[in-house]
């Protein structure tokens, strides 16, 4: 009977020990937060519970497992699963512990940084900082595990150490893309050519930057497509970041019209319309001739607007507008199709003859 009960109180006992102390980290969490809101880390840091309970009920199983007085020919076995749970557990609440100081620290920076600018730096920076530091630690407790945990291991790691060289070069050649993303994402994010919230224009697709990873950078395309793309590639093609040195950006409205069209009243209209718009901020704004074809002339409209939002409204409305303008006040500014016959070239006049008359008196055959 007592090697039934021992092993059960032990086990049960130390199970409860580690919940109860747990919970008590969890209460105390919640107080710290309640008595200062202003510090969101007391809040973020109770998300570490649970990984926190694995820790103390793994690492109390293991202390204990000499109490309960099993023996069997599996110790080692159950020992060394405890000291991966107990390794797994430990990266757990390290990573969870890194994200509550990371969202902590933005949210600190963002509340006392009025450039959107910063903030996005700020933010692609400890993202690719939260990365680093997931993979180190899970290749360290990888390595820990194999080498440490399990003793005939260790003498196939002193060999892969001894010939860590060969392995290397080895290594580098056959990952060299996967590498040379690394690398790449490193330099993204430190560098700031391109960060989180960024609006870049990538392979004729328009969008925000959503995500940077160590390999990888996904866009959230206007139709909420995701356009995922090698980090490396942001380092060797040609991109463009309309966020890169602020939000303002200059929208266009090209109308192709009459040669009739009057072009002072519609650049006085557009001032008019661009005054009643919130999605204009003031700025600057023009309307000129741009060019001109033997049947239209090209007309450009260009206003200002603070980020790519208003950009894309103002100019659609803008264009609305000066459109439903000149069709209900100018409809013969509107560019026509010539459908009446071409002109041919006059014969040459006989002598005496009088001059080549028009079907109205005047016209492409009236000699003036």
């Amino acid at each position: 009977m007592e090697q039934v009960l021992r092993p059960v109180l032990v086990v049960g006992g130390t199970i409860a020990i580690a919940l109860i102390a747990g919970w008590l980290a969890d209460r105390v969490l919640d107080a710290a937060d309640r008595r200062h809101p202003e510090t969101p880390l007391w809040g973020h840091l109770r998300r570490c519970g649970l990984p926190l309970q694995v820790v103390l009920v793994s690492s109390g199983l293991q202390a204990a497992y000499g109490l309960t007085g099993i023996d069997t020919h599996e110790d080692r076995l159950i020992k060394n699963i405890l000291a991966l749970v107990t390794v797994a557990a430990l990266v757990w609440l390290a990573v969870r512990t890194a994200s509550a100081v990371a969202e902590t620290s933005l949210a600190r920076f963002a509340a006392t940084t009025r450039d959107p600018a910063r903030v996005r730096r700020f933010r692609t920076q400890l993202t690719m900082i939260q990365r680093v530091i997931t993979f180190v630690l899970a290749t360290i407790a990888a390595a820990v595990a194999i080498l440490l945990l399990f003793p005939e291991l260790r003498a196939l790691g002193a060999s892969m150490l001894a010939s860590a060289g060969v392995i290397g070069i080895v290594a580098g050649v056959a990952a060299q893309s996967m590498l040379g993303n690394l690398f790449a994402g490193l330099q993204v994010a430190f560098g700031a050519s391109v960060r989180i919230g960024d609006t870049v224009v990538v392979e004729g697709e328009w969008g925000v930057v959503e995500e940077i990873s160590l390999a990888f950078l996904t866009v959230r395309i206007w139709d909420d497509r995701r356009l995922t793309m090698p980090v490396a590639y942001f380092n060797s093609k040609p991109y463009e970041n309309w966020s890169r040195g602020g939000t303002e950006i200059t929208c266009t409205v090209v109308l192709h019209l009459d040669h009739s069209a009057p072009v002072r009243l519609l650049r006085e209209h557009l001032h008019t319309v661009l005054t009643e718009r919130d999605d204009w901020d003031r700025r600057t704004w023009s309307l000129v001739v741009t060019d001109t074809t033997p049947t239209t002339i090209q007309v450009r409209a260009a206003m200002s607007a603070k980020d790519t939002d208003d950009w894309w409204t103002l100019q659609c409305g803008v264009r609305e507008e000066l459109v439903t303008w000149l069709q209900q006040e100018h409809p013969y500014a509107l560019p026509r199709v010539a459908t009446s016959p071409a002109a041919t070239a006059p014969h040459e006049a006989a002598p005496g003859a009088g001059p080549r008359v028009g079907p109205q008196g005047g016209g492409p055959g009236t000699e003036r």
